[in-house]
C-alpha cells in the first residue's frame, strides 16, 4: 500500500475516532443530564402528591411558597404546616415513587419540634432483593422550616446509570470498536513499515547484484570464446554453466526489479501492435532450447488468420516464458505445453495448457500472492522465489487483460488468458 495512501488513512482515521470519542462523550453526557432532569421532575410531583396526602389526612392547608426544596442533588426538603405521622408519611411516599416509577432506594426522616432535631424515619428498599444499606447520619436540619420532611436517594446516581444501560452499553462497544480501530492503524503502520524495510533490502540487494552479474556476463563470454576453452570440453562444459547460470540469475533479477517498480507506480508499459501468430512462434522457438533438453515438446495450431493485440512486447514475452517455465519446473515426466488460440466477439482466449502434477484447490486460490510457491511435498528441486505468477498477473492488470487458472491434479494446469483484439 503507497505510503501517501497509509498517511491519508491515518489522518482520517484520527479524525473520525477523535470526533466520535467528542461525540459520543457528549451523547452520554447529555442523555445523563436529561435522566437527572426527568428524575428530579418526577420526585418533585410525588413529594407534592405525599404533601397534599398529608395535609388532606390532617385537613390542614399546605404552605403557599417553598412547598419543595431541593437542597442538594439527593436531598429534599418537603414544607406542611401540621405534624407528621412517620407511618402514614412512609406508606404515602411508597405508593407515590411506585405510581411515577421511581424504584430506587430511598431514606426520610421527620422533624420533631420538641426536640428540635430531625428523627430518622427508615431505610426503604423499592428494588428486587435484600440490600445492604449504610445509613445515613447527621442529615441536616433547616431553621427556615417548622414542620417539615426530609427524603435522601443514596443510589441516586447508579439508579440513573442503570437507567441508561443501553446508552451504557452502546457506548462500550463504540469505546471497544474505536480501541479496535487505533490497534488496526497501529498495525497497519507497522506492517507498512516492515513491507518498507523489506522492500527497501531487496531493492538494494538486487541491484547491488547487476554490477557482479554484468562482469560474470562479460568474462564468461569472453571464457566461452577463448580458443584453449572451446576446444576442452570439460572447460567449455563449465564456461557454459557459469553463463548459463548467470543468465538466470539476472532473469530472477530484473523479476524483482520490475515488480518493484510496480509497487511504487513507476511502471510504464510500451504499448505496440503484435501479431500473434509469428510473437507466438517467437516465443516457442526461445523456449523449445528449454524443452529439447528434457526431451519436452511444445506444440500451437496453425491460425487461419493474422490476429493483432496491442501489448508491451518485452513483459508479454516475460509472462509466456513464466508460464512456460513453470511447464518445466513442474512436470510429471516428459515435459508438454499447449498453446491454443480462440477468437470469439472482439477478444481472443490464449491458454497454455500441460500435463504436469497439477495443483490442488486449496492452493490454487493463492497462487498469484506474492512468494508463494506450490508445495511439491518433500521434493525440493523446483527453484524460485515465488514471483512468477504474481508477476504475471501484475502484468496482465498493468495491461487490463484477464487471467484465470484451471488445474487438476496429476492431471495438468492450464492458464488462460483473455485479450482484447487490436482494432
Amino acid at each position: 500500500m503507497p505510503n501517501n495512501t497509509i498517511r491519508l488513512i491515518l489522518i482520517l482515521g484520527s479524525v473520525a475516532i477523535a470526533g466520535l470519542l467528542f461525540f459520543q462523550t457528549f451523547w452520554v453526557i447529555k442523555t445523563y443530564d436529561t435522566k437527572e432532569e426527568e428524575f428530579n421532575q418526577q420526585v418533585m410531583i410525588s413529594l407534592r402528591q405525599v404533601a397534599e396526602k398529608i395535609a388532606d389526612y390532617n385537613q390542614t392547608d399546605l404552605p403557599k411558597n417553598n412547598l419543595i426544596q431541593r437542597r442538594s442533588s439527593n436531598y429534599y426538603s418537603v414544607n406542611v404546616n401540621s405534624a407528621i405521622d412517620a407511618n402514614i408519611l412512609e406508606d404515602f411516599l411508597i405508593r407515590s415513587f411506585n405510581e411515577l416509577s421511581i424504584r430506587t432506594d430511598f431514606e426520610y426522616a421527620v422533624y420533631d419540634c420538641a426536640s428540635d432535631n430531625l428523627v430518622y424515619g427508615n431505610y426503604c428498599s423499592l428494588t428486587a432483593g435484600s440490600q445492604d444499606f449504610e445509613r445515613s447520619e447527621n442529615l441536616p436540619k433547616f431553621n427556615d422550616l417548622i414542620y417539615y420532611f426530609v427524603v435522601k436517594f443514596p443510589s441516586r446516581q447508579s439508579f440513573l446509570i442503570n437507567d441508561m444501560r443501553t446508552t451504557v452499553l452502546i457506548s462500550v462497544l463504540s469505546f471497544l470498536a474505536v480501541i479496535s480501530f487505533m490497534y488496526a492503524i497501529w498495525f497497519i503502520v507497522r506492517q507498512q513499515q516492515l513491507t518498507d524495510l523489506q522492500k527497501d533490502f531487496i531493492n538494494n540487494m538486487t541491484h547491488e547484484f547487476k554490477t557482479p552479474i554484468a562482469s560474470i556476463k562479460i568474462a564468461s563470454d569472453v571464457l566461452m570464446n577463448a580458443g584453449p576453452v572451446s576446444e576442452d570440453e570439460r572447460l567449455a562444459k563449465y564456461a557454459s554453466i557459469i553463463n548459463n547460470q548467470n543468465d538466470r540469475l539476472n532473469a530472477q533479477v530484473e523479476k524483482v526489479l520490475n515488480i518493484a517498480k510496480m509497487e511504487k507506480d513507476q511502471f510504464k508499459l510500451n504499448i505496440e501492435t503484435l501479431e500473434l501468430e509469428s510473437f507466438l512462434n517467437e516465443i516457442i522457438k526461445q523456449e523449445r532450447i528449454k524443452f529439447d533438453a528434457v526431451d519436452g515438446e511444445i506444440t500451437k495450431p496453425h491460425l487461419q488468420e493474422k490476429i493483432y493485440i496491442s501489448a508491451d512486447k518485452l513483459h508479454f514475452t516475460n509472462v509466456l516464458s513464466n508460464i512456460l517455465d513453470n511447464a518445466l519446473k513442474y512436470r510429471n515426466g516428459k515435459p508438454i505445453a499447449e498453446i491454443g488460440v480462440i477468437e470469439f466477439q472482439k477478444k481472443i482466449r490464449l491458454t497454455l495448457k500441460d500435463h504436469g502434477i497439477g495443483i490442488s484447490k486449496d492452493q490454487l486460490k493463492r497462487i498469484f500472492n506474492k512468494f508463494y510457491r506450490v508445495s511439491t511435498g518433500d521434493v525440493h528441486n523446483v527453484k524460485g522465489f515465488g514471483l512468477g505468477l504474481y508477476y504475471v498477473k501484475s502484468i496482465c492488470d498493468a495491461h487490463g487483460w484477464k487471467i484465470d487458472i484451471h488445474s487438476e491434479l496429476n492431471k495438468g494446469t492450464s492458464v488462460i488468458l483473455e485479450i482484447p483484439k487490436s482494432k
